[in-house]
C-alpha cells in the first residue's frame, strides 16, 4: 500500500527542517481544535441566553463529555503512538492493520462508554449538588448527550490513526463539518425562528448530535475509500489478542491519566459548587464554567501543538531518530508558550468583554471576570504540561504523565483551592489559586520527565 500524499511526504517528517515541519503539521490541527472548541463556545452561549441553570447543564454535560473522551484515549492514544513508529520504520502495511484493529475497538468502547454515561447521569448530577429544575435539565441534557458518545469514540481514533501517518488536514476538513452543522442547527432547535417549534436546552444538545454524528460518517466513508494510506477492510472485523494487548498497555495508563484527572477536576467541580448556598451557588458554578470554556483558548495550541508533537516523535523513534525526538519535544512547547501569551492578553485585559457576550446575568459576570484574570498568568503553564504529556505519548510513555496527575491532584490543586477557596474565604477566586498551583507543578514534573529522557527506549 503506497502511503498517499497529505500534508508532508511521509520521509519530510523525519528528515525536514523541525521547526518548519512542527508547524506545518500542528496549524491544521490548530484549526481542527478552534472547529471543535467553537461548538462547545457556541452550546454554552445559547445556554447563556436561557438561565443559569441551562448553563450550569452544558457545562456539566462538557465534563462528562470530557470523561468520555479520556476513555476513548484507551485506544486513541495507542493508535497515534503505534501508526506513527510503524510509518517511522517503512511499514504502512502494519500501520493499516493497526488503524483497523483501533476502530474496530472503538465501536466497544463507544458503546460502553454510552452506557455509563446513560446509567450515571442522576448520579453526576446529585454529585453536584444539583436539584429542582436545575436537576431535572441536567439529566435529560446527559441522558441524550450519551447517545453520541460512540461516534465520538469512533471519530477520536479515526482521527488518532490519520495523525500517526501525518495527516493533519482531514481531520480540520471533518471538524468544518460538524462545526458548521452545529452553529445552523443548534441555534434553529433553541429559538425556533418562524414556523419551528422552540426547544430550549434540548436543542443545543440535540443540534449537537446531529453535528457529532454527520462527523462520524463522514470520516467513516472517507476511510472506506482509502486516505493516506489507511482504508478499512476485512481485518476490522478481526481480533487481535496480541494487537490488542499492545493497544491496551499503552492506552490503559493513559486512559486512567485523563479518568483521574477528570475525577479531580469533578470533585473540585463539586466544591465549587458548595462555595455558597442557593441562587449564590449558581452563580458563582456558571461563572466558572464559562472561564472553563473560555480556557479552551489555551488548550487549543497546547492540543495541536501536542498532537504534531506525538506524530513527529513517534516516526522519529520509529526512524531510530532519539535525538530528534528530543529536539521535537522542547522545540513544541517552545512554539507553544510563545502563543499562549497572547491568551494571557485576552484573559486579562478582555476578560470584561468576553462575560459580557457569553452571560446576560450581571452577578455572573462580575463573579467570573476576576476569577478569569487569576487564571491569565497560569496559561503558558497550562501549555507546557499539555505539550510534554503529547510528546510522551507520541513515545508510548503514558505511565509517567499518571504519576505526575496523581501527584499534582492530591497535593496542590485539592489543598490550594479548599484552603484559599473556603478557609480564607476568597470564594471561586480563592479555588483558581488551587487549579493555577496545579498547572505549574505540573508543568514542572513534566518538563522534568522529558528531560530525564527515559521514555526514548520504551518499546511498543
Amino acid at each position: 500500500m503506497k502511503i498517499a500524499a497529505t500534508l508532508l511526504p511521509p520521509n519530510l517528517v523525519t528528515r525536514g527542517n523541525v521547526r518548519r515541519v512542527l508547524l506545518a503539521l500542528a496549524l491544521p490541527v490548530l484549526g481542527q481544535e478552534i472547529l471543535n472548541t467553537t461548538v462547545g463556545i457556541v452550546d454554552t452561549f445559547l445556554a447563556g441566553q436561557i438561565s443559569v441553570e441551562a448553563t450550569s447543564a452544558v457545562g456539566l454535560a462538557a465534563y462528562v463529555a470530557w470523561l468520555a473522551v479520556m476513555l476513548f484515549e484507551l485506544v486513541a492514544t495507542a493508535t497515534t503512538a503505534l501508526v506513527s513508529r510503524s510509518i517511522g520504520s517503512g511499514d504502512p502495511h502494519k500501520a493499516n492493520r493497526i488503524a483497523n484493529q483501533s476502530l474496530g475497538l472503538a465501536v466497544f468502547v463507544g458503546i460502553g462508554g454510552c452506557f455509563l454515561m446513560y446509567t450515571m447521569a442522576p448520579a453526576f448530577a446529585s454529585w453536584q449538588g444539583m436539584s429542582g429544575r436545575a436537576y431535572d435539565i441536567v439529566v435529560r441534557y446527559l441522558h441524550f448527550e450519551a447517545v453520541g458518545y460512540m461516534a465520538n469514540s469512533v471519530t477520536l481514533v479515526a482521527c488518532a490513526a490519520l495523525r500517526g501517518v501525518g495527516d493533519m488536514r482531514t481531520p480540520m476538513k471533518v471538524l468544518v463539518a460538524v462545526n458548521a452543522l452545529n452553529m445552523v442547527i443548534s441555534p434553529l432547535l433553541v429559538f425556533g425562528p418562524g414556523p419551528l417549534p422552540a426547544f430550549g436546552v434540548d436543542g443545543i444538545v440535540v443540534g449537537t448530535l446531529v453535528a457529532r454524528f454527520s462527523g462520524c460518517l463522514i470520516i467513516v466513508v472517507v476511510l472506506l475509500r482509502g486516505r493516506s494510506g489507511l482504508r478499512i477492510d476485512k481485518t476490522i472485523g478481526h481480533f487481535d489478542v496480541g494487537l490488542a494487548r499492545r493497544i491496551m498497555s499503552i492506552g490503559l495508563p493513559a486512559a486512567s491519566d485523563g479518568a483521574l484527572m477528570w475525577s479531580g477536576h469533578f470533585v473540585f467541580l463539586a466544591m465549587i459548587k458548595r462555595l455558597a448556598d442557593g441562587a449564590e451557588s449558581d452563580i458563582i458554578y456558571a461563572a466558572h464554567i464559562i472561564v472553563i470554556r473560555v480556557e479552551a483558548l489555551t488548550y487549543l495550541p497546547a492540543s495541536a501543538w501536542a498532537a504534531a508533537c506525538a506524530t513527529m516523535i513517534g516516526q522519529a523513534l520509529g526512524a531510530q531518530k532519539p535525538r530528534r525526538a528530543r529536539r521535537v519535544g522542547h522545540e513544541a512547547v517552545m512554539q507553544c508558550v510563545l502563543l499562549s501569551t497572547a491568551v494571557v492578553v485576552l484573559f486579562y485585559w478582555g476578560a470584561e468583554f468576553v462575560f459580557s457576550w457569553m452571560h446576560t446575568d450581571p452577578q455572573v459576570r462580575a463573579t467570573g471576570i476576576e476569577a478569569m484574570r487569576v487564571a491569565a498568568f497560569f496559561q503558558p503553564m497550562l501549555a507546557i504540561s499539555i505539550v510534554y504529556v503529547g510528546a510522551l505519548r507520541g513515545a508510548g510513555e503514558t505511565r509517567s504523565p499518571l504519576v505526575v496527575t496523581l501527584v499534582s491532584l492530591i497535593f496542590i490543586r485539592m489543598p490550594l483551592g479548599y484552603l484559599f477557596g473556603f478557609t480564607f474565604g476568597y470564594g471561586l477566586i480563592g479555588a483558581w489559586v488551587g487549579i493555577c498551583g496545579d498547572m505549574t507543578l505540573r508543568a514542572v514534573l513534566m518538563f522534568a520527565v522529558f528531560v530525564r529522557g527515559r521514555w526514548v527506549k520504551v518499546e511498543v
